[in-house]
């Protein structure tokens, strides 16, 4: 059996749960405390090139790590990853973009409101904000004019950009004013097999 090394809040692992789920693949869950350093242990380190989850560990004992890869491996040969080049191509651009230009500066503001260190790291959210609001910028005109970010249908694309998009006013984000991305997620968060972040809290559970 698939087994995936996650943490609760993390939106990169809520990726991976949101496409195991989709595609009806049992899974071992097995979900880290990063806070008492759990990431850093040896016995993870040997898995996890990165000390950080997501990790995907296959049935052959064969590790993936890094949210974006995994999505790529568990989609291929599936609908939400397109088999016509010029549209992976497509995919594998929003996957990058939605890693350099939006996951961290809305996921570091996050967590900095979640730990309750927002007052104290005001100045830093404020950076984070000034990076992250033209992302969402051009990622909301391109959704004004279409309905997924890549071809006619949902694909991974439109499940990694929008996970940790739909948890942006976590990290103090005003999202109201993106009318495209608000639609957007609706949309995606309609999809059959869609899971919320906290869904299933056990140590060990499969989708």
């Amino acid at each position: 059996m698939l087994r995936l090394y996650d943490s609760r809040l993390s939106g990169n692992s809520w990726k991976v749960r949101i496409l195991l789920s989709q595609l009806g693949l049992p899974y071992e869950r097995v979900t880290l405390d990063i806070r008492k350093g759990e990431t850093r242990d040896p016995s993870f380190r040997r898995i996890s090139r990165f000390a950080r989850v997501p990790v995907l560990l296959l049935e052959d004992g064969r590790p993936i790590v890094e949210s974006g890869a995994i999505l790529v491996h568990l989609a291929n040969g599936t609908p939400y990853l397109p088999d016509d080049p010029h549209l992976r191509t497509e995919v594998m651009s929003w996957l990058f973009f939605e890693q350099a230009d939006l996951q961290k500066s809305i996921a570091t503001a996050r967590v900095l409101h979640l730990h309750g260190l927002a007052n104290d790291r005001m100045q830093d959210i404020v950076r984070y904000h000034a990076d992250g609001y033209p992302a969402l910028e051009k990622l909301d005109e391109w959704l004004l004019d279409h309905t997924w970010l890549a071809g006619d249908s949902y694909t991974i694309a439109d499940l990694a950009a929008s996970a940790y998009v739909s948890l942006a006013e976590q990290g103090g984000y005003a999202m109201a004013r993106f009318s495209g991305i608000e639609a957007w997620v609706a949309r995606v968060q309609a999809q059959p097999g869609w899971v919320p972040l906290l869904h299933g809290e056990s140590t060990s559970s499969s989708a």
